[in-house]
């Protein structure tokens, strides 16, 4: 089951520019925090989520708290996933802050509404210096059971065998850096796989070797491959999500700008295939770093009767 019609979102009590991340995020921007940045974030999240409720995806929205201070809160797939098999991951986090974003109720409430037989938590890796940040750092084919990782601070290769192990997922690693030559800080924001697109700025892999690879191992999946450029990957093109509707139909949802960053003919073959779901969230691109599918948690467990 490569897609879902449930997801997780966290509405943020404060949110600004993270300065615990300003270092290994090249995609955020620094700006003063403002009080209007949280009611603008918070704005635009209301709005995200009622677009994705109109198409027929259910959203369970948790609302975050001013006591937690955690400016990224918004982004909550960093820290947890969940598989068809009824178990629920849980991951370290590189930054400190972001670390509070565990909330144990979260885990708690879903864990009420789903049928959950497993918890795994990577989380104790924090303790040895060792950080994975869930699915912004892996990109998940669950139809062929592979993920694909670029390296980077946040994705530890320790923490990822661990996870390769405990999963039975297949992982394939590789280097990618923006047009600048820094690290890409998460997989997410330069490549999306859904059930027919791999949608990825090549561009960003230098190494022959690994492209080539990559692209093999995309094609072995039955995945057209939609590749897009450096400026595209910075208009978060690939930090897109694909869902589905209530009707099984496949739903695409990403934020206008990325929409925007499309040509006319990737457009009309994401378009043909999937209805759309677009969201006006600049302001979070802008000072979080990170977009669309960056705000989703996918939830593939069952509900309980």
């Amino acid at each position: 089951m490569q897609t879902t019609n449930k997801v997780l979102m966290v509405r943020p009590a404060a949110f600004y520019a993270n300065p615990q991340t300003l270092q290994t995020n090249s995609f955020q921007k620094y700006y003063e925090h403002t009080t209007d940045s949280t009611f603008q974030a918070q704005l635009a999240f209301d709005k995200y989520v009622l677009a994705l409720r109109e198409v027929g995806v259910d959203v369970i929205v948790i609302e975050d708290s001013l006591i937690n201070e955690t400016p990224d809160s918004i982004f909550p797939n960093n820290w947890i996933s969940t598989t068809a098999d009824s178990t629920i991951f849980t991951y370290p986090m590189e930054a400190l802050n972001r670390r509070r974003e565990r909330r144990p109720e979260i885990v708690s409430r879903i864990c009420q509404e789903f049928v959950v037989n497993k918890h795994i938590d990577f989380s104790p890796f924090e303790q040895q210096g060792f950080f994975f940040e869930g699915t912004g750092v892996m990109i998940l084919d669950h139809d062929y059971k592979k993920a694909f990782i670029c390296r980077s601070t946040r994705s530890a290769e320790v923490v990822g065998r661990e996870y390769a192990k405990l999963s039975d997922y297949e992982l394939f690693w590789f280097s990618a850096t923006d047009r600048f030559g820094k690290a890409i800080y998460h997989t997410n924001v330069m490549m999306s796989i859904g059930t027919r697109f791999a949608i990825v700025c090549l561009d960003a892999i230098h190494d022959q070797t690994e492209r080539k690879q990559l692209i093999a191992l995309l094609e072995q999946c039955g995945k057209s491959i939609i590749a897009v450029s450096h400026e595209q990957m910075e208009s978060f093109a690939c930090n897109i999500l694909e869902l589905k509707n209530v009707s099984q139909k496949p739903v695409y949802a990403m934020s206008t700008r990325a929409w925007s960053s499309f040509n006319p003919e990737q457009q009309k073959m994401i378009g043909d295939y999937a209805s759309l779901v677009l969201a006006p969230i600049d302001v979070i691109e802008d000072l979080g770093g990170g977009g669309a599918r960056c705000m989703l948690a996918e939830i593939f467990l069952a509900p309980r009767e």
